[in-house]
Formats: C-alpha cells, sequence, structure tokens
C-alpha cells in the first residue's frame, strides 16, 4: 500500500474522470490520498470528496497564493472545520514569494494562523515553501517556542538549511515527481541527506508528472514513479522505500485509520 499524501482532486483537471481516477490508483496499490484544500471557501467540495471516497482523506486550510482572498480565516474556523472526520491535517499553507499573488504579509498572517490551528489540534501542518527559506525558517522556529507542532515540508524543492530546520522540529519531508526530473539535481542532493524515516511520498497530481510520464497530467496512480526515484537516489529495495514512506505517512497523518 502506498499513500499518496498530495493531490489535488477538486481541480477541474479530473472533472469527470474522478471514479476512474480512483480506480486506477487502488489498482496501482495506492491505499490512501490526501485531497488538498488551497481554500477554506471551496473546502466543501473538497470535503465531499472525501466523503464519496473510503480511502481518501482531505485538508481544510489557504494556499499562500490565496491568503490576501481569504483574510478573515481564523485558527478557530480551521479547527471547527478540521472537526470533519476525514479531516487529516492543516494546510496547505505557506509563503510563495516568487509569483507574489499574495502579499507577504497576508501570507505570514495565514501562515501563523494555521500553525496556532495545528499546535492547538496536534494535526500535521503541510506547507508550501517558495523564494522564502530563510523567513519559513525563522517563523516555524518562532512559533514552536510557543508551543509545538508537527511541519510537512511538502513537495520540497528548498535548500538544505531549511529542511535540516524542519527535521530539527520533528517535521517530515515529502518528495514528488521533481525528484525524477533530469534539472532536479539540488533537489536530489538535498533529499539524499534527509533520513528515510522523515520521508513520505505524494504526486502534487494535476502538476509535476514524474519521468516516465512527464507531458501528462498527473494522477496519484503514478506515485510509483516517484517512489522508484527515491529508491534509486537512496541506493535501496523499492520495497524498503514502499514500507518505509508508507509506515512514515500513516505515522504523520494519525486520523486515517489502519
Amino acid at each position: 500500500m502506498l499513500v499518496d499524501s498530495h493531490c489535488h482532486l477538486d481541480f477541474p483537471d479530473f472533472d469527470g474522470e474522478l471514479d476512474d481516477v480512483v480506480c486506477r490508483a487502488h489498482k496501482a496499490g495506492i491505499g490512501h490520498m490526501l485531497t488538498i484544500c488551497t481554500r477554506v471557501t471551496k473546502f466543501d467540495a473538497v470535503r465531499v470528496i472525501a466523503e464519496k471516497y473510503d480511502n481518501v482523506f482531505c485538508t481544510v486550510g489557504v494556499h499562500p497564493h490565496n491568503a490576501e482572498d481569504e483574510p478573515e480565516v481564523t485558527a478557530e474556523h480551521l479547527i471547527r472545520l478540521a472537526e470533519h472526520p476525514k479531516v487529516v491535517g492543516f494546510g496547505e499553507t505557506g509563503l510563495d514569494f516568487h509569483y507574489g499573488y499574495s502579499a507577504e504579509d497576508a501570507q505570514i498572517n495565514s501562515l501563523r494562523t494555521h500553525v496556532e490551528a495545528a499546535r492547538q489540534t496536534g494535526l500535521p501542518l503541510i506547507l508550501h515553501t517558495r523564494e522564502a527559506d530563510e523567513m519559513m525558517g525563522d517563523i516555524l522556529e518562532e512559533e514552536f517556542e510557543k508551543g509545538s507542532f508537527v511541519p510537512l515540508l511538502h513537495c520540497y524543492t528548498g535548500g538544505a538549511r531549511l529542511a535540516q530546520r524542519g527535521l530539527d522540529l520533528g517535521g517530515f519531508v515529502s518528495v514528488s515527481g521533481i525528484l525524477s526530473f533530469k534539472s532536479a539535481r539540488e533537489v536530489r542532493e538535498v533529499i539524499a541527506d534527509v533520513p528515510m524515516d522523515r520521508l513520505i511520498l505524494e504526486t502534487d497530481c494535476p502538476y509535476l508528472a514524474p519521468v516516465p510520464m512527464r507531458g501528462r497530467r498527473n494522477e496519484p496512480s503514478y506515485l510509483i514513479h516517484v517512489a522508484e526515484a527515491l529508491a534509486s537516489l537512496k541506493s535501496i529495495p523499492l520495497d524498503d522505500v514502499l514500507k518505509t514512506t508508507t509506515d512514515n505517512a500513516m505515522r504523520l497523518f494519525s486520523r486515517i485509520p489502519n
């Protein structure tokens, strides 16, 4: 069994095909999928998908691109939505200064709100970081001093320093199809030093289809190719990667029933 820890099944890319996508994932050995919320105002659509399929779970949160559009979201609001039994984490939240779709202060405020929700509930915090490594590390360490929470550095493409800072807080790192890209040498160098007991897998579909599926719309059934890339990088048997990353995901997302 594999766990796709990050997919976006509510995106229009899957309209009219979701039953087939979930069926293909099951046949490919995907035991559980986490469909990730990017706007609280669209949480209902995410929740409905999780309710429809036994092996699909979800999160609640606001992507940093959308932080300026949803400034009224509070930790209490997030916690209330997370009472649903299919919600297993908060996010994705974080900092993305590459595109600048939301102002820096709006992203920071939103991130801190999600941290508070994670701190109060013990649910993991799914973090998106782009061109913001130092600030992200500073905020996580500052917030951790107020009370612990578990960060997940999702679809990791950052530097070694942020990865280590997240690990030092007891966090996890997830890898996507980027690991298989010929151009991702620096990502592979960082992931090579992350302990296997802190790594989990994701597709981030419909984006980032792994080799040999590059150029196609990504989907959970392609997760095995991410696992193969990780096995190659770590020079360990594929079966070991499958078992360890699944165990890690189930430990991190403890609300998912065994």
